[in-house]
């Protein structure tokens, strides 16, 4: 069976620091160092990645490349009198993953924009490298297209501050799953059937409890 060609580009990028792609890696790294912290860029640099989150080569698709520093939130060392063990300048790492600083930086940068997703393409010793996609909600093209015009509809406005993007859906633990009963979905509808049986705390809140009908019969 023939392979894609975007299949091919993924195996780059199974180790990417190795070979002749870590060489031109090396040189990208030095490039992006001297750039902005945000900046957009003509074509993605994974194109298999891109064309999996949605991106498409025409007007109305933005690519950004944001750079976010690695490691943990720094705090500045208390100037009064403390024991080492309650400085509280180490351990401080934030909840959200830094894909997803990377896409609420972009969002902030382009507001008039809808973030679709985002990607890893390289880190140094100092940071972190992701390219975000970004949509123009309110282009023609963009409207027009069936397989992208729900980013126009009201109710994904600002959906990367909501947790709606994949990095977010993965920090909110929605992408992860230890079977079945790990689900949101089932558990989504165990709290929707409780509901309905007056079982949950909300009936408990000096509601008078209600007896189903089919309970009566």
């Amino acid at each position: 069976m023939a392979r894609s060609m975007y299949h091919y580009i993924s195996l780059w990028w199974k180790k990417p620091y190795e070979g002749d792609h870590g060489d031109l890696m090396r040189q990208r790294l030095m490039e992006w160092r001297r750039r902005p912290s945000v900046i957009r860029v003509e074509k993605p640099t994974r194109l298999d990645r891109a064309r999996a989150i949605g991106y498409e080569a025409k007007q109305g698709f933005i690519v950004v490349r944001v750079r976010v520093r690695k490691g943990g939130l720094r705090k500045p060392r208390p100037r009064s009198g403390r024991r080492p063990k309650r400085m509280g300048v180490y351990g401080h790492s934030p909840r959200k993953s830094l894909q997803l600083i990377a896409e609420e930086r972009a969002a902030r940068k382009y507001n008039n924009l809808e973030i679709l997703g985002s990607y890893y393409v390289g880190e140094d010793g100092l940071y972190k490298y992701y390219e975000v996609i970004l949509v123009d909600p309110h282009h023609p093209a963009i409207k027009n297209d069936p397989d992208i015009n729900w980013i126009c509809e009201p109710q994904h406005r600002n959906r990367v501050f909501r947790g709606k993007t994949a990095a977010g859906r993965k920090m909110r633990g929605l992408l992860k799953t230890r079977g079945l009963r790990g689900t949101h979905k089932y558990k989504w509808k165990k709290k929707a059937k409780e509901r309905k049986l007056r079982k949950r705390h909300e009936a408990s809140r000096g509601a008078r409890l209600i007896v189903p009908q089919d309970k009566l019969e």
